[in-house]
């Protein structure tokens, strides 16, 4: 075909649809107006030219008006709200977002890819969709002065809470305890008077550790919540104190970059020479896949592989210990509500205390042993027993 005879309506419908995935929402919806083979193209749920451009809306958090309502229109297909229903704050999906007509099993997967495993328990008899968003109603006057809304599923849960002390939902709090041993336990706390700081400074003096700060990492992002670590690092004296899955949990063996270094059971010869024991393969890291249930935030897109960018803050110049330095005693995990402002998110890390301070970080969310194994699955060899509850298990 001579050049002068192509045209944008001659062009293989593959070749338009990459085009149009290069467009912004607005500019998407103009051309579906414009033929009835460039609608056909678009509304393709094949070809879908839609996916791209929403995705670079949501990481971008730069939020078109058209995004609010597409739901409206027959030519975006429904699998893409299956990624706004994942990626989109709460308060935009709750508050600005005109929702489509979804399967129960469509529902489902959203529940899954957004919220952690041990979340599932807000379900009971309701559908996935209720359980997704959907608020019941109060008796009370106060429930009408806040248009009714009252027993919020997870997604208004969650938005309730990252703006008010409020704890009425979840009266206790769990989090992991990942002890030197091998074991783990499961334990709770009080919501009211949650504060992961002063538990684990009482674990700390368990330990005789007292006299060691407290260092905090942010393990991994989601969109609603952060995992966060609290434990001691310390040079020992002797292999005793040293919490082998500690290192495991936050930099999982074959999957350090350059320039850092793997800590397997081997550092145990370096401090009572005793029996080698096998090194860790760098071959190891095509036992992991990037975690899917639940979707990280693109902060952490990679997890649990290292992500570019300076979001994800494990391998920080600050997060690297040096030679000797071991992390030591038990190491506490917990979830932290995370404030998801669609208009003022960034991907900017919080350091230490910083991760505590004010109402924005003040709130937290209950985090099981079956989250601890969604998150890192690697550890389910490495752990010996899971414990619910104080004690050794024995």
């Amino acid at each position: 075909m001579p050049l002068a005879c192509v045209t944008l309506q001659s062009l293989p419908v593959e070749l338009l649809a990459e085009i149009f995935s290069e467009l912004n929402l607005d500019s998407l919806i103009t051309v579906s107006c414009l033929s009835r083979r460039l609608r056909a193209v678009i509304a393709d749920p094949s070809l879908n030219p839609w996916r791209r451009p929403i995705l670079r809306s949501l990481h971008q958090c730069v939020y078109e008006k058209s995004l609010s309502h597409l739901s409206v229109r027959s030519t975006v297909p429904r699998q893409n709200w299956i990624e706004i229903l994942t990626f989109a704050p709460a308060s935009f999906l709750l508050f600005e977002c005109t929702l489509p007509n979804l399967k129960s099993s469509e529902w489902e997967e959203c529940f899954c890819r957004r919220f952690l495993p041990g979340w599932i328990k807000w379900k009971k008899d309701n559908s996935w969709r209720e359980t997704f968003m959907k608020y019941g109603l109060l008796q009370s006057a106060v429930a009408l002065l806040h248009l009714l809304m009252d027993l919020f599923r997870v997604l208004y849960r969650i938005w309730h809470r990252t703006r008010s002390s409020c704890t009425s939902d979840e009266s206790w709090t769990k989090f992991v305890v990942v002890n030197r041993n091998g074991n783990v336990n499961e334990l709770e706390a009080a919501s009211r008077s949650f504060n992961p700081l002063a538990i684990f400074h009482e674990m700390k003096l368990q330990n005789n550790l007292a006299h060691l700060s407290t260092k905090i990492r942010v393990v991994l992002q989601l969109m609603d919540v952060r995992i966060l670590v609290l434990g001691v690092i310390n040079r020992p004296r002797t292999h005793l104190t040293v919490n082998r899955n500690a290192h495991a949990f936050l930099y999982p063996p074959g999957l350090e970059p350059s320039g850092t270094r793997i800590i397997s059971e081997g550092l145990v010869n370096s401090l009572n020479n005793s029996k080698s024991s096998p090194s860790v393969s760098t071959n190891f890291n095509a036992a992991y896949h990037r975690l899917s249930r639940p979707v990280p935030a693109h902060s952490h897109s990679d997890y649990p592989m290292y992500t570019p960018g300076g979001g994800d803050q494990r391998w920080h110049p600050d997060a690297i210990l040096e030679d000797g330095v071991y992390w030591v005693g038990p190491l506490m995990v917990t979830a932290q509500l995370r404030p998801s402002d669609p208009y003022g998110f960034t991907d900017r890390g919080f350091h230490g205390l910083e991760l505590f301070g004010g109402m924005d970080h003040a709130q937290f969310a209950s985090f099981t042993w079956q989250d601890f194994l969604a998150i890192a699955h690697w550890m389910e060899k490495r752990i010996t027993k899971c414990i619910y509850g104080q004690g050794l298990g024995i």
